[in-house]
């Protein structure tokens, strides 16, 4: 469980913006439990809905002394409206912060070029709840790791969690939560927790269905596919990630036989795990160019998948029937 802290006067305010409600949430719900425990909200948060209060009710409660807790924190959700009623007031008040309470309001968009905006810096944080991604997806996964867990997330781990279970912040933070209690004492979640937990079935499972379309069989890849969705219902957000994991590391292992590279050093370095003659199999059925139009293919069914424009399970099954097809007699 997560500290309270006390806060200085330069962050006795908060402005969270995003225009995903999850990721602000997820952000929002991370400052709260670094200031108040939650057994402690019933007496020291109050939350007022944005439309139907008034800025000097919120700025009372700011001021009101803190009962049982050490800071009274008010919380305004969806304060864009509030915010562009209320500036003066607002400005006023970032000039001189009361000392025990805490504001936070999420907005959809900071306008930073105005006078309130220049004037935060100097006693808040301004959050920018936009997904992010690349190094930045890994590094964000770490420092939640430490503030909610104290647990060190290895940077291998970070991104071995991301190819599997996609680069959305609530599941992998959840992901986390799971990770952190399962590496029990150890102070640091490694790539080995990452699979255990949460990538063995999985491998296995999306290895198992690349395998049978290397072979042709595309009745028996389908039947494994749907299985897979079938027996796990996160299947639908994690089968992209998990197919692309091993196409890449089919592509990784082309590469290093190519450079002079020993099977058995092949297997070491990139982790394989399972049956590792049909691996290899696989990647001397597959060329360069099938597995990069595949990888494609695989980024393009997931930004239909996350757009609404198809369903993972349908998007799926059209492309290892395709793959398939192309194997179909070899």
């Amino acid at each position: 469980m997560s500290q309270t802290r006390t806060h200085s006067r330069q962050n006795s305010i908060f402005i969270i913006a995003g225009k995903e409600t999850s990721l602000v949430n997820v952000e929002c719900d991370r400052v709260l439990d670094g200031i108040i425990e939650p057994q402690q909200r019933l007496t020291g948060l109050f939350k007022p809905d944005a439309d139907e209060v008034c800025a000097a009710d919120v700025l009372d409660e700011l001021r009101t002394a803190p009962f049982l807790t050490k800071k009274r924190v008010v919380l305004v959700k969806n304060a864009d409206k509030f915010i562009s009623a209320n500036r003066e007031l607002l400005e006023k008040y970032f000039d001189n912060p009361c000392p025990t309470g805490v504001l936070i309001m999420t907005v959809t968009k900071w306008d930073g070029r105005t006078k309130l905006a220049r004037k935060l810096p100097e006693v808040g944080t301004l959050i920018n709840a936009a997904p992010p991604k690349g190094i930045a997806l890994s590094r964000r996964l770490v420092q939640y790791s430490y503030d909610a867990h104290r647990k060190k997330l290895a940077p291998d781990a970070a991104q071995l969690l991301i190819e599997l279970a996609g680069d959305e912040l609530p599941r992998l933070y959840s992901e986390i939560d799971k990770l952190a209690v399962f590496a029990d004492a150890e102070k640091t979640i490694i790539p080995g927790h990452v699979e255990a937990l949460i990538g063995h079935n999985r491998f296995f499972n999306a290895f198992a269905v690349i395998d049978s379309c290397l072979t042709g069989n595309s009745g028996k890849a389908v039947n494994r596919l749907r299985k897979m969705f079938a027996e796990d219902r996160t299947t639908e957000y994690t089968a992209v990630g998990a197919f692309a994991y091993h196409l890449r590391q089919i592509f990784n292992a082309k590469l290093m036989l190519t450079d002079g590279v020993r099977p058995h050093d092949v297997v070491k370095r990139l982790r394989i795990f399972g049956n590792h003659d049909a691996f290899f199999l696989a990647v001397r059925k597959m060329p360069l160019e099938k597995i990069g139009n595949t990888l494609q293919q695989l980024a393009d069914i997931d930004y239909a998948i996350k757009t609404g424009r198809t369903r993972a399970e349908v998007a799926i099954e059209k492309l290892v029937l395709e793959l398939a097809a192309a194997y179909k007699g070899t």
